[in-house]
């Protein structure tokens, strides 16, 4: 088992003790020295304000930030948990993270999404009635574009016709790609288009307001792991695929996570149903509160580390 912590890069209302340069790198070193795998950031380029009100957020640029956290850290991952692939051409998505693995020294993980919020597309002249059909498109435009090869692709308002993209990512052949979203749409884009699938504890309610299905249970994370499985037997998969989850208690929006304790007492049930990976997306009201959350959260599961 891997672990991720998210750094609090939607916290915009905390100002400088959480959004600055300073905090992210003293949060991400924070996360490095208690024994954190990966750091992940969070995308949301231009939310409508009334979604913000009723409990949405901002956020810092994902590859911005964790080029901060990249700058003050050796070892750590650096994960965006999860960039809206259909609100930006491919080929800029592909440069930029090719660059941030390169200046990283190949640190990247690119987690997406298709995305579910519609007033953010209609803002960013994204289309979002066709956001499934542009995210998958976007996947195989990255594969292709970190080939550094010349590239012939025609999508949804873009052609290559021989464009070449360098420098190449360090990973080959380019940071892994996690596939965010509970719906079995996504498994099937993680199945057949990614390295790894990143679903989240939703209630039905929830899960209605974002666009995907709910996972309520430890039940019905198993169900859908089954289903990845199921439809990696049935398209000749055998690579094997990450499990990125969030554990129960860490639903989005919560301010009051399950204690260091308890998630560790949990591993092994996520472990036995296929989880490779546990996403932490903490809170914090000041900058050394998170960052001694994130060493409590470290010292419970630093044996269960892989």
């Amino acid at each position: 088992m891997r672990f991720a912590v998210q750094l609090p890069t939607d916290r915009v209302d905390a100002g400088p003790e959480l959004i600055s340069a300073a905090a992210v790198a003293e949060m991400a070193r924070a996360a490095e020295r208690a024994g954190f795998d990966a750091v992940s950031v969070t995308d949301h380029p231009m939310p409508p304000a009334r979604w913000v009100a009723a409990g949405g957020h901002h956020s810092l640029d994902p590859f911005v930030a964790l080029s901060f956290a990249a700058a003050a850290t050796e070892r750590i991952r650096l994960l965006t948990h999860v960039l809206v692939l259909p609100y930006r051409n491919p080929f800029l998505v592909a440069k930029a993270a090719a660059t941030l693995d390169v200046l990283s020294g190949g640190r990247l993980v690119l987690g997406v999404a298709a995305g579910y919020l519609e007033g953010e597309f209609a803002a960013l002249g994204a289309d979002f009635a066709g956001r499934n059909e542009r995210c998958d498109e976007a996947l195989r435009a990255l594969r292709a574009a970190w080939s550094g090869e010349p590239v012939g692709f025609e999508g949804a308002g873009f052609v290559a016709r021989g464009n070449a993209q360098r420098p190449v990512p360090v990973q080959r052949p380019g940071p892994p790609l996690w596939i965010g979203g509970n719906a079995p749409r996504a498994i099937r884009r993680a199945v057949e288009l990614g390295d790894g699938w990143a679903p989240f504890p939703a209630p039905a309610k929830l899960a209605g307001h974002v666009r995907t299905a709910a996972i309520e249970t430890l039940a019905d994370l198993r169900a859908g792991i089954a289903r990845a499985r199921e439809h990696a037997a049935a398209v000749g998969r055998s690579a094997p695929l990450e499990i990125a989850f969030a554990p129960f208690g860490f639903e989005l929006g919560t301010r009051a996570p399950p204690a260091p304790a308890r998630v560790r007492d949990e591993i092994g049930a996520y472990a036995e149903a296929g989880v490779t990976w546990l996403l932490l997306p903490l809170a914090g009201p000041s900058r050394a509160g998170w960052c001694e959350a994130v060493a409590a959260y470290g010292e419970a599961l630093r044996p269960l580390r892989t």
